[in-house]
């Protein structure tokens, strides 16, 4: 069972985690088994919010994340499947402020030309980082790790109306491929999921 969209929507979170809200350096790595609660919880507040109504379902929603990811992990070591961490170093602590996801997918007809190709996933990253470059330098990183793999592709989905994410995504050079319309656009006012592609130099940022 997937619990988070497809979207890589760089949602802030807004974790109960303590992190200072000075500039500490950002290292960026592939994730361990350790990671994986940190991970869980930054997803599960950025994707589904713990107030209101649904407020006492978080804490199954983060164990859903938690176990997908894991499962994630465990069935595709060697796959060109990749869960990326961001840490704040400094001030005698290693705080975990973001994650990515990037795995090979089989092309739909209606997407790209390309039998395979990468496409980047639940993006997320702490409230008290966002403006910080975070998002960015994931993103970046993941450009060379694809290029190491031998591909010159990215692609991912952003909600139309994630005006902040889509300005990000614009700004490092991804372009409009497709709009994806689906039922819940039509029937329920949903907002549309924007595919982008960008085409990678072999001279990433």
């Amino acid at each position: 069972m997937t619990l988070l969209s497809s979207s890589t929507g760089w949602q802030s979170s807004a974790s109960g985690q303590s992190h200072s809200s000075s500039t500490h350096p950002i290292q960026i790595r592939a994730a361990q088994s350790v990671d994986l609660s940190g991970v869980a919880e930054i997803l599960a507040d950025s994707f589904h919010s713990s107030d209101g109504i649904w407020g006492w379902a978080h804490p199954l929603v983060r164990l859903g994340i938690y176990e997908d990811l894991k499962n994630r992990l465990r069935s595709n070591p060697s796959q060109q499947h990749i869960c990326l961490v961001a840490f704040a170093t400094g001030s005698g602590g290693n705080d975990l402020v973001g994650t990515v996801e990037m795995a090979l997918r089989l092309n739909e007809f209606w997407q790209c030309a390309r039998p395979r190709y990468l496409y980047l996933s639940n993006l997320a990253v702490h409230s008290s980082y966002r403006r910080r470059g975070v998002a960015q330098q994931l993103l970046l990183h993941c450009e060379r790790i694809a290029i190491s793999w031998g591909f010159q592709d990215l692609y991912l989905h952003v909600l139309e109306n994630n005006y902040q994410a889509r300005q990000l995504y614009f700004k490092l050079g991804y372009q409009l491929q497709q709009v994806d319309s689906g039922w819940g656009v039509w029937l329920l006012g949903r907002p549309r999921q924007l595919f982008l592609h960008k085409h990678l130099s072999v001279n990433p940022i």
